[in-house]
C-alpha cells in the first residue's frame, strides 16, 4: 500500500494542481487581513467573519472545490490512461487499492486547507485558540468527507467533476437553503455542525442554523465509511479494460 500512496500523491500533486491549492488557500488569510484592519467597534463584525468569510468562502467554497479538484483525479486519470487495469489486476484486496488513494487526496489537500481555516480565524477571531482549532478540525472532517464521496465518483465516470461541481453547489448550496433537514445530508452541515460544537462560545453566531454535534460527527463517519465501502465494492465489480 505505501508504493501505490507514494505513486497516487505523486500522481496527484502536479504543479499546476498545487499551485491552485496554495492559491484558494492563500486567499481566506488575506482576506481575513484585510477585513480585520476595517473591524473597529463594530459589534457584528465577528457574526459577519463566520458568516461570510468562514461559511461562504470557506466551507461553501474553496473547501469543496479543493478537495474535488485532488479526489476527482484520484481514479480519474486512471481510468482515462486506461492504466487501472494493472493495478486491479494485482492479486490483492481492493481496499489496499482504495485506501491510499483516499488517503493521497487527504494528505494533499486535508493540511493545506486546515491551516488556511485554522490561521484565518485566528487573524479574524481575535487570535483565539480554541476558535482556530474548531475551525481547522472541522475543516480536515470536511475534507476527509468530501474526498471519500468524490474519490467514487471519479472511479465511477469520467465525468466526476462536473458531478462534483453540480453536487456542491446544487445540493448543498441552493437546495440546502430552502429546505429544513438536508443538512443532515450535507457534507457542509457536518463541517459546521463540528466546528460549532467545538466552540460553542466563540462561534455561536451558528447556533441557530447548525445540527447537533453527535449528529454531525456521526453523519461525517458514516458518510465516509460508506462511500468508501461503495469505492471498494466498485474494483472488485467494474470491468477494466
Amino acid at each position: 500500500m505505501l508504493t501505490l500512496l507514494r505513486l497516487s500523491m505523486r500522481q496527484l500533486g502536479g504543479k499546476r494542481r498545487i499551485a491552485l491549492i496554495l492559491l484558494l488557500s492563500m486567499l481566506p488569510i488575506a482576506l481575513a487581513v484585510v477585513v480585520s484592519f476595517a473591524e473597529g467597534e463594530d459589534e457584528s463584525f465577528n457574526s459577519d467573519f463566520i458568516n461570510i468569510l468562514l461559511d461562504g468562502l470557506m466551507v461553501g467554497g474553496i473547501l469543496p472545490i479543493v478537495t474535488m479538484a485532488v479526489a476527482t483525479a484520484a481514479f480519474g486519470n486512471e481510468l482515462e490512461d486506461q492504466t487501472l487495469s494493472y493495478i486491479v489486476l494485482k492479486p490483492i484486496p481492493r481496499w489496499h487499492i482504495a485506501l491510499p488513494k483516499l488517503l493521497a487526496s487527504i494528505i494533499i489537500a486535508g493540511p493545506l486547507i486546515t491551516a488556511s481555516g485554522a490561521i484565518a480565524a485566528w487573524i479574524g477571531m481575535g487570535a483565539d485558540p480554541r476558535i482556530s482549532a474548531a475551525v481547522g478540525l472541522a475543516l480536515f472532517a470536511g475534507v476527509t468527507t468530501y474526498a471519500a464521496i468524490f474519490s467514487w465518483a471519479g472511479l465511477m465516470t469520467t465525468r466526476a467533476l462536473a458531478f462534483a461541481i453540480v453536487y456542491v453547489f446544487l445540493w448543498e448550496g441552493l437546495i440546502s437553503s430552502f429546505i429544513n433537514g438536508v443538512d443532515y445530508l450535507s457534507v457542509r452541515g457536518y463541517t459546521l455542525a463540528i466546528m460549532h460544537g467545538i466552540d460553542k462560545d466563540g462561534l455561536g453566531a451558528l447556533s441557530e442554523r447548525v445540527i447537533e454535534f453527535p449528529a454531525a460527527v456521526g453523519g461525517a463517519v458514516a458518510v465516509s465509511v460508506v462511500f468508501f465501502y461503495l469505492t471498494v465494492r466498485r474494483l472488485r465489480n467494474m470491468d477494466v479494460p
